[in-house]
């Protein structure tokens, strides 16, 4: 009886050292390690790569945003819009609509959309690309294809007094190719393009 209560001792005893061992590893210095390699090497991305202009804290290069008349729920002329979220770019709201490709309301939104856009940067219909009128898979995407904002060049120059050269080659300049040279689709940041119309608007 002695033995037996003694050998469930040490194997409780075994157990508890082990517990207290993985929970310092796992639970301490692994996360701490990460977390330092993170800062040390990857500050900006670990950190969610804020954008900061005029050292404020303007959004992040990973997150879409709105660019609104200020005060109101219209996309202002003088910025490149981005592509449509049905969460208004809520990271805590990730999410396609859900709808499929033959839904109904789908396919009026679509519709609607593809009205307004071409209205709003004085093309024809059949020039507004995909992504003008739909949402990304996450709903928060900050980017745009080149041929969407190609299509607010004309809009954006007028509305900020420029010419539509300047304006086409601050989209050129943000133009990013496929990720790796062969994943994806070339695409425009949205924030950064705006950010460098800002600075071309303020010379």
């Amino acid at each position: 009886m002695n033995n037996s209560l003694a050998n469930t001792g040490r194997l409780v005893w075994s157990a508890l050292r082990m517990l207290l061992v993985l929970t310092v590893v796992t639970g301490i210095v692994y996360p701490l390690a990460v977390t330092g390699v993170a800062q040390g090497l990857f500050h900006d991305n670990a950190n969610g790569s804020i954008v900061k202009t005029d050292g404020k804290e303007v959004g992040s290069e990973l997150i879409g945003q709105t660019w609104n008349v200020e005060g109101a729920d219209e996309p202002d002329p003088k910025w490149f819009q981005p592509r449509p979220s049905n969460s208004g770019y809520d990271p805590l709201a990730t999410g396609s609509s859900q709808l499929g490709a033959s839904d109904a309301k789908l396919t009026k939104m679509v519709g609607d959309a593809k009205k307004q856009v071409a209205a709003f940067n004085g093309v024809p219909e059949s020039e507004v690309p995909k992504d003008a009128v739909t949402g990304s898979a996450s709903a928060i995407d900050p980017h745009i294809s080149p041929e969407y904002a190609e299509i607010q060049i004309r809009r954006v120059a007028k509305a900020n007094g420029l010419t539509g050269q300047q304006v086409a080659r601050l989209v050129e300049d943000h133009t990013e190719g496929r990720t790796a040279g062969f994943l994806g689709q070339p695409h425009v940041n949205v924030l950064k393009l705006n950010l460098a119309l800002k600075d071309l608007t303020t010379r």
